[in-house]
């Protein structure tokens, strides 16, 4: 970690020497010469923000595809699609963008802020460290924590219920010095804050969803308290009751359809795009629904009622209807946008060289050109979106200037699209399963239930209206950014979800599947429930996994993906280190092959918290 760190400390305040257009980036002296003077606390933290949100967004965009809610012929993505646990992931990636983009300013931030008397800045740092490096055991299941990020160029590695309980403890400490009037002379948070704006309120109610987030993740440990390393049902509750209350409490980073002229230095990329939007939007047109998410969009639960979520999340383009299209299809009123069907991934469709992984437009016609035995793969639109760099408004033209070659991408992809770090919703969910688990299904748990997707349906309503009234026609138009009206969502809401008396798991983590879509928590949950279809609605193993030789040598029949090898650099030059933790590891001296952590089978090893004890 410490040979990372080291790149870090000249890179990152290189940076915070270019010229921005926030005041906040604003360093302009000698950036050749850069020296940690030159990089307040206060100048730190919208960077480490910027980073940090990357760990959340890039490596969980690409483990949510283990879920088979998405389909992707992208090369990491569809390795975690097919449960190919020998492809590559973004494991160098997570490592990278915490450790290097984040993690090694926060000890000098929290310095020199505890120093000013500045503790809602120490409270940032805090709670940053906090979250990336959970963020680290869910995926990696041991991480270096104790002796991260100091001299030492090969760190020991802490278990990962020892790197959990030390994350609980910085975040604790981040909810005390939030709780603290800074001194006379500390900068105010609004300076350098770019997801709160200073908002120190939001800041501690995001700081108890994460609790809450993290304490449910030990819902296969025995009763007791978390501080045992228990599933703690009272404290899960008690954080949510200080957790966000409503929308408005949410923790949203919001973004810029515009290249601008700052750019990190990992990537060389504009800042004010979503991570999500750099790593799939912009540039996939290998992004499709799968089945079982537009199943559990447009008839969820069987009650034979459309989520008005699902136009937003399923791509549209441009189309003319005929007597020869499909029947399953949906199309807008006016019979010129067709929406996508999604994509079986528990069919032959990948060994058949499907989905077609190029369509062109031409002549007013849409036409599948590789592989050229793929011409009924124009029902799958990509979810490929519009950007300034590519278009001039959020619709992608396939033929410059022609509308008529417009799809319209998805609602998560955009390059404005909202990171979502900590929301309402999600707590209104956490709530409802926490509830059920213990309770049954009450009223209480429901009307948590309920909330959670009536406040998901409204926070993605703002954001459509917002694109509406910013680029409109032929963008407000298409129904992917059209209103959701309020008699479908109370038809929905009333009608579509069920009821109290039939509230089920199934129901309360199907729902979150859906809110977590892109995120590393909805692999989290899967791991927690150990895959269960009746948990997870419409969810099967994929065709291409029980159908390809070799893969089950790295995915035994018998299991399911757990966990991600360690990252090259961390196989390559701290080997050591590496076997020592092994004998702390439950099950890694068992896995097959000469030493644990270079096993095929790596990736069936489950992580502490995923672990029943």
């Amino acid at each position: 970690m410490n040979r990372i760190a080291t790149f870090l400390m000249a890179a990152t305040l290189l940076c915070l020497g270019a010229s921005s257009c926030n005041k906040w980036l604003d360093v302009n002296e000698n950036p050749n010469t850069a020296t940690s003077a030159q990089a307040p606390y206060y100048q730190r933290l919208p960077w480490c923000q910027f980073y940090l949100e990357h760990t959340w967004e890039i490596p969980g965009s690409n483990a949510a595809y283990y879920t088979q809610m998405l389909a992707s012929k992208h090369n990491q993505t569809n390795g975690a699609m097919n449960w190919d646990m020998n492809a590559a992931n973004r494991g160098s990636n997570a490592q990278q963008w915490f450790f290097t983009g984040c993690a090694t300013n926060l000890r000098s931030m929290y310095d020199d802020a505890m120093a000013a008397g500045a503790y809602h800045y120490a409270a940032t740092a805090k709670l940053m460290r906090a979250f990336g490096f959970m963020e680290m055991i869910d995926l990696f299941g041991e991480i270096p924590y104790t002796d991260a990020l100091g001299a030492s160029a090969a760190p020991y590695y802490d278990t990962g219920d020892m790197v959990f309980q030390g994350c609980l403890d910085e975040l604790e400490e981040a909810i005390e010095l939030f709780g603290k009037t800074q001194a006379d002379g500390a900068e105010p948070l609004a300076t350098g804050d770019s997801w709160n704006g200073g908002n120190v309120d939001k800041w501690i109610k995001m700081c108890y969803l994460l609790k809450a987030r993290w304490l449910v993740k030990l819902s296969k440990k025995q009763p007791g308290s978390y501080k045992d390393g228990k599933y703690d049902v009272d404290e899960i509750l008690a954080c949510l009751a200080k957790g966000p209350q409503s929308n408005s409490d949410d923790t949203v980073i919001k973004h810029v359809n515009a290249l601008g002229s700052t750019l990190d230095f990992l990537w060389k990329e504009s800042v004010n795009y979503s991570g999500v939007h750099s790593c799939i939007g912009q540039n996939n047109r290998h992004y499709w629904v799968s089945k079982a998410l537009y199943d559990n969009l447009t008839d969820f639960a069987g009650n034979g009622v459309e989520d008005p979520r699902a136009d937003k999340i399923i791509p549209w383009r441009r189309a003319t209807r005929s007597a020869d299209s499909p029947a399953a299809l949906k199309w807008s009123a006016d019979n010129k946008w067709m929406r996508s069907l999604g994509v079986d991934l528990t069919s032959s469709i990948f060994k058949d060289n499907g989905p077609a992984h190029s369509i062109s437009f031409s002549n007013g016609k849409w036409t599948v050109t590789d592989p050229v035995n793929r011409q009924g793969d124009t029902v799958y639109v990509v979810g490929t979106v519009g950007y300034f760099g590519n278009s001039t408004d959020e619709l992608l033209r396939f033929e410059a200037n022609n509308d008529a070659s417009a799809i319209s991408g998805a609602f998560h992809l955009r390059a404005d699209s909202p990171s979502v770090m900590a929301s309402y919703a999600e707590a209104c969910l956490i709530k409802a399963e926490v509830l059920f688990n213990r309770d049954g299904a009450t009223t209480e748990a429901f009307e948590a239930y309920k909330n959670g997707i009536k406040a998901n349906i409204e926070f993605m309503n703002g954001y459509l209206k917002i694109w509406r009234d910013q680029y409109g026609a032929p963008t407000s138009e298409c129904p992917s950014f059209t209103d959701m009206p309020a008699a479908d969502i109370n038809n929905f809401l009333n009608n579509g979800i069920g009821t109290a008396a039939d509230l089920t798991l199934g129901k309360i983590m199907t729902q979150k599947q859906i809110l977590y879509l892109l995120t590393l928590e909805a692999w989290n949950d899967m791991r927690r429930y150990d895959y269960d279809p009746a948990v997870f609605f419409n969810f099967a193993k994929p065709y291409y996994y029980l159908n390809t030789a070799g893969l089950q040598d790295y995915l035994p029949l018998d299991k399911y993906p757990r966990r991600w090898g360690q990252a090259s650099y961390e196989l390559k030059y701290n080997t050591a280190n590496l076997a020592a933790i092994g004998e702390k590891v439950p099950g890694a001296l068992a896995l097959p092959g000469d030493v644990w952590y270079t096993s095929k089978q790596i990736g069936t090893l489950p992580v502490w918290w995923d672990i029943a004890e």
